[in-house]
This record gives C-alpha cells, sequence and structure tokens, in this order.
C-alpha cells in the first residue's frame, strides 16, 4: 500500500482517470491509444470538447515519476475549471504513461519518500534507443517502438497546439525546455516555484547552447540541436518537435525529487573551468570502474535479454562521451561559468554511475544462476561492492549539494502549474489575439 508521499503507480493513474470518467462522463473520455512493446495499454484521457487540443504526456522517462500526479492534478483541475477552458476552445488530452513498461519496472522497492541508495537501488532508465521520445531520432529502419508511433499518431491527430512532456530529475531544481519560445513564461514559473519552495534551475548541463529568455527557461536553438555530444543528438527528429508540423510547440517540464539551492546560483565560479576539467577525470575514473563491474556482471549472468543490462550498457558507454564533452568545455568555450552551471555539470558526473551501478545490482539480486547466500562468492563479493558503491555516491551527491527532499504533492503541484501557465502563454500567441 502506498503512503501520503507516494507516487501513484501506473495502474493506480489508470484506475483514477477512469474513475473521473465515470463521475463526469459529459465531459471525460478514454480510449486506447496504442500498446506497448509488452502489450500494456497506453492510454489516453480526454477532458472537454474544444476543437483547440493541449496534450501532455506522462511517464517517457520511468525513473521520473512525478507526471502520474501531474496529470491526475491538471485532469480534476480541468473538469473543475470546464467553462473557462470551454471559452477557450480547449481540449485537455493526457497520455497516462508513455513507457509503462519501463514505469512497472521502476516500481519496484519501497513506496513513498526514500533515500537516495534506496531511489537508485531501485532505479530504471532505459537505454536511449528504448526511451519512446527519442527512438525515432536515432535513424534506421524500425527504429521507432509502438510507443514511439503512438505518440506520433496521437500527435497528427489531435495537432495540439501545445504538448507539454512530464519529465523530471533526481537533484536540481525545476525548469522548462521549449522547442519554440513561449515569451512571458519565466515570470509566472519563477512565482510559483517561490510560492512553493521550489528553487529554479539557472544552471544546465544539457541545455548549455539553448537560449534562456529568463531563468529556469531554455529554448531550442532555431539551427541545431545545440546540445553536448555526449547527450542524446537529432533532436529535430524527436516527438519533441512533431508539434511543429502542425504549428505546435512543445514545453518539457522538469521537477525535482531533492531540490538544491546551488542549481540556482548566478554568482561566477571562481574557478570553474578547472573544476569541470576534475569531473571530467572524474567521470573516466568511475567509467572505468563501471565498465569492469559491468563486464564481471556480464561474465557471471551471460548474455542476459533484460532490459535492466541494456540499460546499465548504455549508461556504461556515456562516460566517455560526457567526458570528453567536459573537457572540450574545459579547454575553449567562452565566457565565466556560474556555480549554478558547475553544480549541474557535477550533479550529471554523479548521477551516471549511480544509475549504472544501481541496474547492475538488480540484475544480481534477480538472477537465479547462483546461491545467494555464500559472501565469499563472486557475486556476493561484487554485490557488496556494488552497494558500497551505490550508499557512498547517492549519499554524497545529496551531501556536496545541500539536498532536501520534495514532497510529492508539491512536486505534482508545481509540474503542473507550470504546464498550466505555458498552456496561458501558448494560447497568447493564437492567431488574432
Amino acid at each position: 500500500m502506498r503512503g501520503p508521499d507516494a507516487y501513484p503507480t501506473v495502474s493506480g493513474v489508470a484506475a483514477a482517470a477512469r474513475l473521473l470518467t465515470q463521475r463526469h462522463p459529459d465531459l471525460c473520455r478514454m480510449r486506447l491509444a496504442g500498446e506497448s512493446r509488452a502489450g500494456r495499454p497506453l492510454w489516453l484521457l480526454s477532458v472537454g470538447h474544444g476543437s483547440r487540443h493541449v496534450l501532455v504526456v506522462a511517464g517517457a522517462h520511468p525513473d521520473e515519476p512525478a507526471g502520474g500526479a501531474s496529470v491526475l492534478w491538471l485532469a480534476e483541475q480541468a473538469v473543475w475549471d470546464r467553462q473557462r477552458h470551454a471559452e477557450a476552445d480547449l481540449t485537455w488530452d493526457f497520455l497516462l504513461c508513455l513507457d509503462p513498461d519501463g514505469a512497472v519496472l521502476n516500481e519496484s522497492g519501497p513506496a513513498g519518500a526514500r533515500p537516495p541508495a534506496v531511489h537508485f537501488r531501485h532505479t530504471f532508465r532505459p537505454a536511449i534507443a528504448e526511451q519512446p521520445e527519442w527512438a525515432g531520432s536515432l535513424g534506421g529502419p524500425g527504429a521507432d517502438l509502438p510507443e514511439s508511433a503512438a505518440l506520433s499518431a496521437v500527435i497528427d491527430a489531435l495537432r495540439p497546439v501545445l504538448q507539454c512532456t512530464l519529465h523530471g530529475m533526481d537533484v536540481g531544481g525545476g525548469r522548462i525546455r521549449l522547442t519554440a519560445d513561449l515569451p512571458g513564461l519565466a515570470e509566472p514559473f519563477g512565482k510559483c516555484a517561490a510560492e512553493l519552495d521550489v528553487p529554479v534551475q539557472t544552471g544546465t548541463q544539457d541545455a548549455l547552447a539553448w537560449d534562456s529568455p529568463g531563468p529556469g527557461v531554455y529554448v531550442l536553438p532555431a539551427e541545431g540541436p545545440g546540445r553536448l555530444a555526449g547527450g542524446p543528438a537529432g533532436v529535430e527528429g524527436s516527438t519533441w518537435c512533431r508539434p511543429h508540423r502542425h504549428g505546435g510547440t512543445t514545453a518539457v517540464v522538469e521537477v525535482p525529487m531533492w531540490a538544491t539551492r546551488r542549481i540556482a546560483d548566478p554568482a561566477p565560479h571562481p574557478d570553474g573551468w578547472h573544476t569541470v576539467a576534475v569531473l571530467a577525470a572524474r567521470l573516466r575514473k568511475d567509467g572505468a570502474t563501471t565498465a569492469a563491474a559491468l563486464e564481471r556482471t556480464v561474465a557471471l549472468l551471460g548474455r542476459v535479454d533484460e532490459p535492466l543490462l541494456r540499460g546499465a550498457e548504455d549508461a556504461a558507454a556515456a562516460f566517455s562521451g560526457l567526458a570528453d564533452d567536459y573537457e572540450a568545455l574545459a579547454g575553449h568555450c567562452p565566457g565565466r561559468l556560474t556555480m549554478a552551471h558547475v553544480a549541474a555539470l557535477d550533479i550529471a558526473a554523479r548521477r551516471v554511475p549511480l544509475r549504472a551501478s544501481g541496474m547492475l545490482l538488480r540484475l544480481l539480486d534477480e538472477s537465479r544462476a547462483f546461491p545467494a547466500d555464500d559472501p565469499n562468492a563472486e557475486p556476493a563479493r561484487l554485490r557488496s561492492r556494488l552497494e558500497r558503491r551505490v550508499d557512498a555516491g547517492a549519499r554524497d551527491l545529496v551531501a556536496a549539494l545541500d539536498a532536501r527532499w520534495v514532497p510529492v504533492g508539491t512536486q505534482a503541484e508545481l509540474q503542473a502549474r507550470m504546464v498550466l501557465a505555458a498552456v496561458e502563454r501558448a494560447g497568447d500567441e493564437r492567431p488574432g489575439r
């Protein structure tokens, strides 16, 4: 049973949405938008009957679980404020979970607020080729996953004026990434974040070259992806940019599990480029350690066809590219880095080994290929090393950033209110207004 400070499960979100349609059949309806790779339903909840659509997508990344609570918050709000949305000729469409297979994997372990080490111990981050928003951008025949195809079909059918995809981060602050500018969004976002005591993330690792019209708001550059080379390429081919063909925009709305003020500090870092070079060296060291642990795990288990293994392999492969990015930044990037930028880069460097180690631990725990009660056996020794790495790394991540847990209700409210602010700005951009 899940406590009051717990993320709702995939099945729980669907059940709550179904209840909403039963209570308000004149306004709400649910339909099947497709099926996941494992045959789980992709449910689309619609509220309202306007000709203009806002599409809200939850569960794109299974280790960023706030979106399920946020869509329920927004759906209830849409029902309550039905008259205003009718006057705006608006329909809300909620894809309740884009990757239910991954989300179910991420539901393991204790529910509710849990220590950072426990979070990483039970996390699941799919390989990028298995992430529905990005699979189509990687190219090649059959690159689209069924979830990607379902989302693309929904976008093409609804032609949304705005797509809001609900993401998050383990440690950081609130931020919004846009594929096209929504002028004036930073002000209501900052006000909402201040009211809820969540810092606005003014430093970023994966959008350093994006335009920033205001604190915590980042806009995709007009030319080129503007991303670090170690991150996903081809953003223009992802589902983020698909609404553009219909005149729409996408807002990627992110909230933190643990919030840190360091991510909002605009002061110049006294030795930013040297610190980034040190982070790059740490990435290479951690990458070598993770690669060795991955090799030993595969030797023990064999080539198992497991999403956890593919996720761990993807995380292990990310070290080199990320270290290259950091070294390039330290070598010739103009300007001074802020304290917030260095904090964001530090978080990213600490997060990757935690994800990889956590998934390797889960593989070892779930394997039945060896006895678990012999502490001298190689699997037990490897498990012990990985557990120490996760415990120490997660503790250091939170302590170094002085981060604090954000209650799930606060995460959901901030994310939902950020969506509402984006919808208002998208409405302001309608022709004739």
